[in-house]
């Protein structure tokens, strides 16, 4: 039985995509998508860049997931998977100028523009209670 690597990871990785798109979050999975969203975002929008390492199973999706519960929350909900969807990763990251790339990581866009931006080393360091905390109060500040 053979399976190719594509395949493999495509699978592998699915529950990873689960945990955010079972939130609400939307899939950017190629650079038209990112295009077709990000510029034309009236408001808010949450970027999540999701990842397959530990501190993003750990800490970054379930503080994604701890913030979303919060009272007052982004316009709209993004996603895009580093190392699997690499072309929408690289375009929603021109984006987030001046970080450089970073995954996991979360970006707040208001009106197209970042407001808020956590890299990976604000994310592997903490609980996904603390970036929850961190989010909420973006979302306090910028989604109003």
């Amino acid at each position: 039985m053979s399976m190719s690597f594509e395949r493999y990871m495509l699978d592998m990785v699915q529950p990873m995509r689960d945990d955010l798109t079972r939130l609400g979050i939307e899939e950017l999975r190629t650079p038209e998508d990112v295009e077709a969203k990000l510029p034309d975002a009236k408001g808010t929008a949450l970027v999540v860049v999701n990842s397959v390492c530990g501190c993003a199973a750990g800490q970054c999706r379930p503080g994604v997931a701890q913030a979303l519960e919060h009272d007052i929350t982004p316009d709209h909900l993004y996603t895009v998977f580093a190392g699997q969807d690499k072309e929408a990763t690289a375009k929603a990251r021109e984006y987030f100028a001046p970080y450089p790339p970073s995954s996991p990581s979360i970006a707040l866009l208001k009106d197209g523009e970042l407001v808020h931006f956590i890299e990976r080393h604000q994310i592997e360091n903490r609980s996904a209670a603390d970036i929850a905390a961190d989010l909420t109060s973006a979302f306090d500040r910028f989604c109003r």
